[in-house]
């Protein structure tokens, strides 16, 4: 039986997810090309691609990518972040949001006023969208080298609750990140949420 699927757009994420939950039985659907088309917003048809295997699934889904996380919420998949938004709502302000991709921001953003509710995120966004193709080609430590070098520029800059890192992808620059302030990576807080250990 499996315990997981996951929704990925990078096959990176794999082994992410099976080396947090080493016991666990993952079922992982890769499509790359669901990212590329979301780029320019999420038309009718790929919603409905997104939506198919949503309901597919043997196993509760996990979208482990932002994007089009909102769209598999919709189909009834659960958002990789929203764990991650949470667990900062609980922190509290303010928030300093990283990310890449600027499809990535307005979803981040909603998912993380949800979290808060009434309360006001005091929200500074920073957006590392030339690191990117670094990820993209594989340089996976050059990318995490360079993300954690700009938010430790970014925290001299103000005082803040926590950092949160809006893409699964950024998560390899956490632990990287030279700063008593709390940073969130989504797998991690994600995999402890759905997946308790024994």
């Amino acid at each position: 039986m499996t315990d997981l699927t996951l929704l990925h757009t990078a096959k990176v994420h794999c082994a992410t997810f099976d080396r947090l939950a080493p016991q666990a039985d993952l079922h992982h659907v890769v499509r790359p090309d669901w990212l590329a088309r979301a780029q320019n917003g999420i038309d009718d048809r790929l919603a409905a691609e997104i939506a198919a295997a949503v309901k597919a699934a043997e196993a509760p889904v996990l979208c482990s990518c932002t994007t089009i996380g909102p769209v598999a919420e919709a189909a009834g998949a659960i958002r990789i972040d929203w764990p991650m938004m949470m667990q900062a709502a609980l922190i509290g302000g303010p928030v300093l949001l990283a990310y890449c991709l600027d499809s990535t921001a307005q979803p981040s953003q909603a998912l993380l006023r949800r979290a808060f509710g009434r309360s006001d995120p005091q929200l500074t966004c920073l957006q590392l969208a030339p690191h990117w193709p670094l990820f993209e080609a594989g340089q996976t430590a050059s990318f995490n080298q360079a993300l954690a070098a700009d938010i430790e520029q970014a925290l001299t800059q103000q005082r803040y609750g926590c950092v949160v890192l809006a893409q699964a992808s950024m998560a390899g620059a956490a632990g990287m990140i030279q700063t008593d302030v709390p940073v969130l990576a989504s797998p991690e807080i994600a995999t402890q949420a759905l997946l308790p250990a024994p």
